[in-house]
C-alpha cells in the first residue's frame, strides 16, 4: 500500500528573516547524511543505497526551495529578496561541494562500472550516468587548487545572476510616467486605460500612469498614437539597467555583464572547454558550437530576404497610410498593428472581448480534456500568497495525478514575463508516491472597472505555452524524480511541449472553444475567426529574424574568451539581421534575462531549435487527424510522460518514426523554404 503525498507549501508561514537559519540548517543535516551515505554505499554501492538516497536529498531542498524563490519572484520586497538572495548563495556553494566530492564520484562512478549496471533498467543507467557528468562538469577531476577556484567562480557567477535580475527588476519599476490628459494616450484600448488609471490612483495623481510593465508596454508601442510617448517608453525600456537612459547609471549592469562573461569563461576553461558555449551546449541535444552556428545561419538565410520585404511593406505602408516618412524601432509594432488590421480587417480590439481568461482557461481545460484523457477542475486555493491566484487538480479516472497554482495578473514587485515552475515533482519510490504540482505565472491585465481580464490573441497563446511546461512536468509517469517531467530534459527539446501546445491557439475548433464574448456569450464569429488565422504569418519573416537575432547574440557572446564588449557584439550581431539602424543608445544586452538571469545562456538557439521539434511534431497530427486520439496518446505517451529518462533525441524519434525535419516550421511560420 502505497501513501500519496498530498503535502503543500504553506506559502503563508515562510518568513524573511527565518530563511537563511532554515537553509542553513537543512545544508548542515544533508552534509552529515551525504557522509553516511559514503560511508554505508562504498563497499558496496547499487542504487538504492546511492542514487535513492542522494535523490531524495534533492527533493528535500527543491521542497523547501521552490516556494522561497517562487515568493521572491511574484511578491518580491527588499527583505524576501536580501534573504532569497543570501539563502541561494549558500545553495550553490553547498550544491558545487557536493559536486565536487571525490568520494560520493567515486562511488556513482564504481557503480556505473559494476556488474549490476547492466541490470538496471534505461533510466536508471541514465541518472547514473548524468550524475557523473554532472560531477566531471563542476571540476571533480581538478587539483585541490582549481577545484577551490572554480567553486569560487560559480559561487560568484550565482551572486552575479541575482544582481543583474534585481537591477533589471528595479530598474523596470522605477519608471513611471504620469498623464494628465488622455489625449495624449488616443488609441490605447479602455482596459489598458483603466489599468493606467488605477496605477495613478495608487500614487494618489490624477490621470495615468504608465510603466515598464509588459502588458502596459506592449499595448502602448502597439496602440498609441503619440509618436513622441512611443519614442520616451522604447528609450526608457531599451536602455533598462544600464550606462544611459532615464535612470542613467543607477541600476547600472554593466560591470556585471562583463564579469557574468569572465567568470563563466574561466570556469568553462577549468575543464577543459574553449569558451562557455561548448560548456553549455554539452549537456544538450546539439552536438557543438558548430552545429548550432549552422542551424541558426541556415534559418536566417532563409528568414532575412522575407523579412526585409516585410519591413519594406511596412515602411511604404508607413509613408503612404501614416504619413509617417522613416520608419524608427518604436513604429514597427504600431504599424504593424495598424497594417494587420488594414491587411486582414482584425485588431487587437475586435479580439480582446471575446477572449475573457476565465474562459480561455475554461476552453484550453477542453482541449487538453480532450488530447490527454484528463479532467481539470478548479478547487480552493491552500496558503496561496495572494488573493489572484487559483489553484486547480488534474485527474485521469478519478484520482487525482497533478496539481497547479494559476497566478495570472501583473502587479508590482512581481517578475515580468510568463513561466513555469516546478513547485513539487513526481516521485514514486518505496511505499511513498508525490504528485507532482507546477506553478504557472503570467503578467496579463487584470479585471478592472467591473470587466473581466480581457487577452489579446497573444497573450492566449503565452497562456498555452506555459500550459504545455505545465503539462510536461504534471503528466509524467516516471518513477524517480531526477528524470520526472522537465527535470534533466537537455534544454534544446524543454520548450517542444510548450511550443506544441501553441498550435491549438491557430485551429478552428479549438478557438471556437477558448473564445467566448464576455457580454454576449457569442463564440468568436466565424469571419473574424477566419481572418485571424489568415493573419497568422503577417511579418513572420521579421519575427523569426528577431529570435534569430537573440540566438546569435547570445552564442556570439558566450563564444568569446576575451575583449567582452556585449555593446559592440550586439552591433555586429544586427548587421546581419537588424532590420532599422541600431539607435546608439540601445542596450538591449542589459535587460536579456533570459541569458545573464536565467537558464538559456549559450543556450537561446533552444527556443527555434525546439520550435522545429514542435512544429514536425505537430504535422503528425496534421497528417493523421487533430482529434486523432491515437496520435494524442502516443505524444502523451512518447513526449510527456518520458521525462529525460530517455535522450530527447530517442524521444522524438520514438513518436515521429525518423530524427526531426524543418520544413514543417517553415510551412508553419509562411517563411519560403
Amino acid at each position: 500500500m502505497r501513501t500519496t503525498i498530498h503535502n503543500l507549501p504553506d506559502h503563508q508561514a515562510i518568513r524573511a528573516d527565518e530563511v537563511v537559519a532554515n537553509v542553513d540548517e537543512l545544508i548542515e543535516s544533508h552534509e552529515a547524511e551525504i557522509e553516511q551515505i559514503i560511508e554505508s554505499a562504498k563497499s558496496d554501492p547499487t542504487f538504492d543505497n546511492v542514487m535513492i538516497p542522494l535523490e531524495y536529498l534533492d527533493v528535500v531542498i527543491n521542497d523547501m526551495w521552490a516556494p522561497i524563490s517562487h515568493l521572491n519572484a511574484v511578491v518580491s520586497n527588499d527583505e524576501l529578496r536580501e534573504a532569497h538572495d543570501a539563502a541561494e548563495q549558500k545553495l550553490s556553494e553547498h550544491s558545487t561541494r557536493l559536486s565536487q566530492s571525490r568520494p560520493l564520484y567515486e562511488i556513482v562512478k564504481a557503480l556505473s562500472e559494476s556488474e549490476r549496471f547492466d541490470t538496471y533498467d534505461v533510466a536508471q543507467q541514465k541518472m547514473i550516468n548524468d550524475s557523473l557528468r554532472t560531477f566531471r562538469r563542476n571540476g571533480v577531476a581538478l587539483d585541490d587548487a582549481d577545484r577551490e577556484r572554480f567553486k569560487n567562480l560559480r559561487q560568484k557567477i550565482t551572486l552575479l545572476n541575482s544582481t543583474f535580475s534585481n537591477n533589471l527588476l528595479d530598474a523596470t519599476d522605477a519608471w513611471t510616467k504620469h498623464i494628465s490628459d488622455v489625449d495624449d494616450l488616443k488609441g490605447i484600448p479602455e482596459a489598458n486605460l483603466a489599468v493606467a488609471r488605477a496605477a495613478a490612483e495608487r500614487q494618489e495623481l490624477d490621470g495615468y500612469v504608465l510603466t515598464l510593465d509588459m502588458a502596459c508596454y506592449a499595448s502602448t508601442m502597439m496602440h498609441c498614437e503619440s509618436r513622441t510617448l512611443r519614442e520616451e517608453m522604447y528609450h526608457a525600456n531599451v536602455t533598462r539597467a544600464s550606462d544611459v537612459g532615464p535612470d542613467e547609471g543607477k541600476y547600472d549592469n554593466s560591470q556585471v555583464i562583463e564579469e557574468i562573461l569572465l567568470n563563466r569563461t574561466e570556469m568553462a576553461a577549468l575543464v577543459g572547454f574553449d569558451c562557455f558555449a561548448e560548456y553549455s551546449i554539452d549537456p544538450k541535444m546539439a552536438s557543438s558550437t558548430e552545429e548550432v552556428k549552422a542551424f541558426l545561419d541556415d534559418l536566417l538565410d532563409k528568414a532575412l530576404p522575407q523579412a526585409q520585404e516585410e519591413l519594406e511593406r511596412m515602411r511604404v505602408f508607413a509613408k503612404d497610410e501614416l504619413e509617417i516618412d522613416s520608419l524608427e524601432p518604436w513604429d514597427l509594432n504600431f504599424v504593424a498593428e495598424r497594417m494587420r488590421e488594414s491587411l486582414y480587417d482584425v485588431s487587437d480590439a475586435q479580439l480582446k472581448p471575446y477572449f475573457p481568461l476565465d474562459d480561455v482557461v475554461e476552453g484550453m481545460f477542453e482541449v487538453v480534456e480532450g488530447l490527454f484523457n484528463v479532467q481539470i477542475s478548479r478547487t480552493d486555493a491552500p496558503s496561496s500568497w495572494h488573493e489572484d491566484v487559483r489553484y486547480y487538480e488534474i485527474a485521469r479516472d478519478n484520482e487525482v495525478i497533478a496539481r497547479f497554482y494559476l497566478d495570472a495578473f501583473a502587479r508590482e514587485k512581481k517578475r515580468g514575463g510568463a513561466w513555469m515552475a516546478d513547485c513539487r515533482s513526481r516521485r514514486a519510490v518505496g511505499n511513498e508516491f508525490a504528485i507532482p504540482v507546477a506553478y504557472l505565472t503570467c503578467n496579463f491585465t487584470p479585471p478592472i472597472g467591473g470587466k473581466p481580464s480581457l487577452l489579446t490573441h497573444t497573450e492566449v497563446v503565452t497562456l498555452f505555452h506555459e500550459f504545455g511546461h505545465g503539462l510536461h512536468h504534471m503528466l509524467t509517469q516516471q518513477t524517480y524524480s531526477t528524470v520526472s517531467g522537465i527535470n534533466g530534459v537537455e534544454w534544446d527539446a524543454v520548450e517542444l511541449p510548450s511550443q506544441f501546445m501553441e498550435n491549438w491557439c491557430w485551429q478552428t475548433d479549438s478557438l471556437r472553444r477558448i473564445s467566448r464574448h464576455f457580454e454576449t456569450g457569442e463564440a468568436l464569429p466565424g469571419e473574424l475567426l477566419n481572418r485571424l488565422i489568415e493573419a497568422k504569418n503577417f511579418n513572420s519573416g521579421m519575427a523569426m529574424v528577431r529570435q534569430l537575432e537573440f540566438g546569435l547574440l547570445d552564442l556570439a557572446l558566450h563564444m568569446q574568451t576575451e575583449g567582452f564588449d556585449a555593446l559592440a557584439t550586439m552591433r555586429t550581431i544586427r548587421k546581419r539581421t537588424g532590420m532599422l539602424p541600431n539607435k546608439d543608445y540601445d542596450r538591449f544586452p542589459w535587460g536579456f534575462a533570459h541569458i545573464f538571469a536565467g537558464g538559456y545562456a549559450a543556450g537561446y538557439y533552444s527556443y527555434l531549435w525546439a520550435e522545429v521539434l514542435s512544429a514536425d511534431a505537430f504535422a503528425a497530427f496534421e497528417e493523421e487527424g487533430l482529434e486523432n486520439r491515437e496520435t494524442s496518446t502516443r505524444f502523451l505517451h512518447d513526449i510527456l510522460e518520458v521525462g529525460s529518462s530517455i535522450k530527447a533525441s530517442e524521444m522524438f524519434a520514438n513518436f515521429r518514426g525518423r530524427p526531426p525535419q524543418n520544413d514543417a516550421l517553415l510551412r508553419h511560420c509562411g517563411i519560403r523554404n
